[in-house]
C-alpha cells in the first residue's frame, strides 16, 4: 500500500490553471512560454501569442512577414523521446492531407532539441468555445457540419499512396478540433496528432497488396492512437486495428455534444438524438451510430455517407434560439475583474459509489495516477454516470462560482444549488448546461451524493515551505476576499444551508485543527455563501475560496474572521485537502427521477408550418 503522505488529495480539477500552480511551476511555465515565443520571433514571424495547452504540447499563433496567419506547435521537451516523436509524425500524416477542410502543412523545423510543427492557421473559433457560447447548436449548422465533415471522411478513406489505397484515420475528430468558419460557415479539421493509415477498412478488410503485408506484425497489433475518452468510440477505446469507422464514431459524438450542449457522448440514452429538435433523419442516424450494437453502428455510417446528398439539400428556416426552461436558478452578478472558474468535486467518491470498487482502490492513489484512471477509464460506470461527470466539468468551463450539493433517494433526487454567474450573455447556454446536469442525474437510480464548488482561482492564496516539517507562514499581504451582495438579507429572513448538514467526508484526509474549525462554525453564523478548501501538499498550500456576504450589518466580524482564519494556517498539520460549501438558502429543489426526454423533431416541412403559423397569427 502506498504511503499516505504521497497522496496529495481527491479533489481533481479538470485542468490545471496557471492560478493554481505554485509559485515555481508558474514561473516555470511563463519562462518557457516566452523562450518559445523568442524562438520563433529570431525565426521572423511576428505578433506570437499562446493559443493553448494540452498533455503533449503548446500552440501559438502568429503571421509571417506577408501577413499569412500561421499555428505553431511545440511537443513538451519534458516528454520522453519517443512521445516527443509523435509531434513528427503528425507533421507527416498532416502533409498527405489535401483538403480544403484541413489546414495546409507548412514546415518541420528543429531548434536544438525542441521541435516546431508549422501550419496554416484554420479562420474562426473552434466548435467547443462555439457551443459554450451558445448552448446547443441550430439544427441547419448541425447538419452544415455534418455533411462538411462526412465529405471529409469520405476523401479521407479513398486516400491513395503509390496508386494503393491508404485511408487515413484522423483518430480524434471533437468539437475543440473543428474550427468553425461563422463567415462562410465552414470547418476547418485540425490537431492530426493521433491520425495514423488505416490498418483495416470500412467493411473490416485488411489493407494489404500482398501476403506478407498481411503476415506483418503490423497488423497483429493497433497503431491507433487514443483520441479523447469524451468522443471515441468502443472500438478505438479497447484497442481495435485502425479503421476509417473511427472517424465516423468521433464525428457522431461530436454532433451529438454539438445538438444537446454536452461535451462528450455518453448522455445518448438520457438526452436522447431523438429528443434535440434535430431532423428525424439525421435524429435516427445518430441514434444508430451511437447504438451499443456494432452492426447498428455500421449501418448508420454507412446510411450517412451515402445519403450526404439529402442532409446537404434540406431545407430550414432561419436559425432560432433554443426554447428552454431553467430547472434551478442561476443568479447575475457584475465582475470587474476576469473570472478563472476551477470545478473541485467529489467525483473519487462518486466513482466509488458508482463502481462498487473497493475502498483501497481509489484511497491511496495520487492525482496523476487517478486522473487517468478516472478520465481514460470511468470504467465500472454506466454511460449515464460518465455523462453526469462531464456535464459537471463543463460548467467549470463559465465564468461562475458556487456549488451543488446533489442526493440521489430512491424517489428522486434532491438538489442545493447556488450558482453566480459573472457574464449575463452566457446565461442561456449555461442555464441549458445546467439543465443537462439536472436531466442526467434524475436517470441516475443508485442512492448516493455527489457534491461541487466553483471557485475563482485568481483568488487562491499560495504558501511554500522548504521542507514538510515547516510550518505554512503566510505573509503579511495573505487576505481572503469576499464580496458583499448587492441587497443586504438577513438570517430571520431565510434557512440557512449550512456546511456541517451532511458530515464528514471520509476522503477528506486533512484534519483541521480545532482552532480553524472553530472559526469556521462562527463564521456559519453570519449569513453568508461561499466555500473554503484547504490543500496542502510537501512544500505548497492553497486555500481556495469564494464568499458573498450576505448580511450586510456583519460585515466587519465577518472580515475579522477571515483575518484570524489566516493567522491560523501554521497550525495546519499533515497532507491532504479539507473543504467547506455555504449554500445561502435551505431552498432543496426536488425532481422525479426520469429515463430520458421526449422525443423532438425539426419540422418535416419548416416553412409550410411556418406560413401556418403566421396565417393563424
Amino acid at each position: 500500500m502506498p504511503n499516505p503522505s504521497d497522496i496529495k488529495h481527491f479533489y481533481i480539477p479538470e485542468e490545471q490553471s496557471i492560478y493554481l500552480l505554485s509559485h515555481a511551476d508558474a514561473k516555470k511555465l511563463k519562462d518557457w512560454v516566452a523562450l518559445c515565443i523568442a524562438q520563433l520571433e529570431n525565426l521572423g514571424y511576428r505578433s506570437l501569442s499562446l493559443l493553448g495547452k494540452g498533455a503533449f504540447g503548446f500552440a501559438f499563433s502568429g503571421v509571417t512577414s506577408s501577413g499569412e496567419a500561421l499555428v505553431f506547435k511545440f511537443s513538451r521537451i519534458n516528454l520522453p523521446q519517443h512521445v516527443q516523436d509523435r509531434l513528427e509524425e503528425e507533421a507527416f500524416m498532416l502533409s498527405q492531407v489535401a483538403h480544403p477542410y484541413v489546414p495546409d502543412f507548412r514546415a518541420f523545423q528543429q531548434i536544438k532539441k525542441q521541435s516546431i510543427l508549422v501550419m496554416q492557421r484554420a479562420i474562426g473559433e473552434d466548435l467547443e468555445k462555439v457551443s459554450l457560447k451558445q448552448g446547443p447548436l441550430p439544427p441547419r449548422i448541425i447538419v452544415k457540419i455534418a455533411v462538411q465533415v462526412g465529405e471529409l471522411l469520405i476523401t479521407l478513406r479513398s486516400n491513395t499512396q503509390h496508386g494503393k489505397e491508404k485511408p487515413i484515420v484522423h483518430g480524434d475528430i471533437k468539437p475543440s478540433n473543428l474550427v468553425w468558419d461563422a463567415h462562410h460557415e465552414t470547418i476547418s479539421l485540425i490537431d492530426w496528432g493521433s491520425s495514423v493509415f488505416a490498418q483495416v477498412d470500412a467493411n473490416g478488410q485488411f489493407i494489404g497488396s500482398n501476403v506478407m503485408d498481411l503476415m506483418s506484425s503490423e497488423l497483429q497489433q493497433t497503431n491507433a492512437r487514443l483520441g479523447d475518452v469524451y468522443f471515441i468510440g468502443e472500438e478505438q477505446l479497447n484497442g481495435a486495428l485502425s479503421s476509417p469507422r473511427f472517424d465516423e464514431q468521433g464525428l457522431a459524438s461530436t454532433l451529438y455534444a454539438l445538438a444537446s450542449g454536452q461535451s462528450c457522448r455518453y448522455g445518448a440514452s438520457v438526452i436522447r438524438p431523438i429528443s434535440l429538435g434535430l431532423p428525424k433523419m439525421l435524429a435516427d442516424i445518430l441514434t444508430f451510430m451511437l447504438s451499443e450494437d456494432p452492426l447498428k453502428r455500421r449501418q448508420g455510417g454507412d446510411y450517412f455517407l451515402k445519403h450526404l446528398h439529402v442532409l446537404k439539400n434540406m431545407v430550414f428556416t432561419e436559425d432560432k434560439p433554443t426554447r428552454y426552461q431553467a430547472s434551478i436558478p442561476t443568479w447575475i452578478t457584475e465582475a470587474s475583474n476576469e473570472i478563472e472558474t476551477v470545478v473541485y468535486s467529489s467525483r473519487k467518491s462518486y466513482l466509488r459509489q458508482q463502481a462498487d470498487l473497493h475502498e483501497d482502490t481509489l484511497r491511496y492513489i495520487n492525482d496523476a495516477q487517478f486522473d487517468r484512471y478516472y478520465k481514460n477509464y470511468l470504467q465500472g460506470m454506466g454511460d449515464t454516470e460518465k455523462a453526469f461527470i462531464s456535464a459537471i466539468g463543463r460548467l467549470g468551463r463559465y465564468p461562475v462560482v458556487g456549488g451543488m450539493a446533489i442526493r440521489w433517494e430512491p424517489n428522486g433526487v434532491y438538489i442545493d444549488s447556488s450558482l453566480n454567474l459573472y457574464d449575463r450573455t452566457l446565461k442561456p447556454a449555461f442555464e441549458m448546461a445546467v439543465n443537462n446536469v439536472i436531466a442526467l442525474a434524475r436517470a441516475i437510480h443508485k442512492v448516493g451524493v455527489f457534491k461541487c464548488c466553483m471557485f475563482n482561482a485568481k483568488n487562491t492564496l499560495h504558501i511554500e515551505r522548504e521542507h514538510v516539517n515547516h510550518d505554512f507562514i503566510p505573509n503579511e499581504e495573505c487576505r481572503i476576499p469576499f464580496e458583499i451582495s448587492q441587497v443586504s438579507v438577513t438570517k430571520d429572513q431565510s434557512r440557512h444551508h449550512s456546511y456541517f448538514e451532511d458530515g464528514d467526508d471520509p476522503d477528506e484526509l486533512l484534519k483541521l485543527p480545532n482552532s480553524i474549525i472553530s472559526l469556521i462554525k462562527s463564521l456559519n453564523n453570519i449569513h453568508h455563501t461561499g466555500c473554503i478548501i484547504f490543500e496542502s501538499l510537501p512544500h505548497h498550500l492553497k486555500v481556495h475560496s469564494y464568499y458573498t456576504l450576505l448580511d450586510h450589518s456583519k460585515t466587519h466580524q465577518f472580515e475579522q474572521l477571515l483575518h484570524a482564519l489566516v493567522q491560523e494556517i501554521p497550525n495546519i498539520k499533515g497532507l491532504g485537502i479539507s473543504g467547506f460549501m455555504k449554500l445561502p438558502y435551505k431552498d432543496t429543489r426536488f425532481f422525479e427521477h426520469s429515463p430520458c426526454l421526449p422525443e423532438k423533431y425539426y419540422p418535416r416541412n419548416p416553412r409550410a408550418e411556418q406560413r401556418e403559423k403566421n396565417q393563424h397569427v
